[in-house]
């Protein structure tokens, strides 16, 4: 591959890969921690340079992070949520962000890893919550697909109480391709379900294990599902049904920690 081939594909893999946060709180705690890649900021023209935007400007300018000034309109096309961005918003390269391609087959095949993949659950809170158990955890990582998920906003950058920075996160477009290749390879791929018959507590893991998880209303949808090869269960009692999707995500992360 000549060298600006190789270029052309470093640049759309990085671009590709950042993740842009809106409002003034999240990308100001964006700038303050190290750990981040903020590779440009943008603000509204219409913002008064004072106060926390004049904060925010400095840190920027510290660190050498490109400031690009926008019309208001131009900064909401960009922050995608108008009314909420603040007149703020900022492009993220986070150093756990990246494509679930990256989760070869001789990933899976060289360890017993170790995932969590969300189908619908698009509630900011509880994705939040999910990525800091998965952070704390120490799991091989947390796969989002783009469609039906809900976004890496400032919403869950929050309700992960800054644990998105540290997170080994997995996007893609749609689960269902995924979790095939991962099954194909060997993974095992894990549906919770009320209905399983075999226990989460039994079921000793044999290979690289995907646990997916759906939302509270609908479960896994019935796509995904026959994208599964396991089914399991967490044994309830006292007539409880199931639990909220992020205690689940707590319980399998913490019960398959590295």
């Amino acid at each position: 591959m000549s060298s600006d081939r190789q270029e052309y594909q470093k640049k759309k893999q990085f671009f590709r890969d950042l993740l842009t946060i809106y409002g003034r709180k999240p990308v100001l705690e964006a700038l303050e921690d190290p750990k981040v890649n903020v590779f440009r900021l943008h603000l509204a023209e219409s913002n008064k340079r004072d106060g926390i935007i004049r904060q925010i400007s400095e840190l920027a300018e510290q660190r050498g992070v490109e400031i690009a000034w926008h019309e208001r309109k131009a900064l909401s096309r960009i922050s995608r949520n108008g009314k909420q961005d603040q007149g703020v918003a900022a492009d993220l390269q986070l150093p756990g962000y990246r494509a679930s391609s990256e989760i070869s087959d001789a990933t899976l095949q060289e360890g017993m890893k170790c995932y969590i993949a969300l189908d619908g659950v698009n509630n900011p809170q509880n994705l939040g919550m999910i990525i800091r158990s998965v952070a704390a955890s120490g799991i091989d990582g947390l796969i989002l697909p783009r469609k039906g998920t809900a976004s890496l906003s400032p919403l869950v950058i929050k309700a992960s109480a800054g644990t998105a920075f540290q997170c080994p996160l997995f996007h893609c477009e749609t689960l269902e391709p995924e979790l095939d290749r991962w099954r194909q390879a060997g993974a095992e791929v894990c549906c919770l379900s009320s209905h399983a018959e075999v226990s989460l507590y039994s079921a000793l893991q044999q290979a690289s294990r995907i646990y997916v998880l759906g939302n509270e209303t609908e479960g896994v949808s019935a796509a995904v599902e026959k994208q599964c090869n396991m089914k399991m269960k967490i044994p309830m009692s006292n007539g409880v049904e199931s639990l909220n999707v992020a205690v689940t995500a707590a319980l399998l992360a913490f019960a398959n920690r590295a």
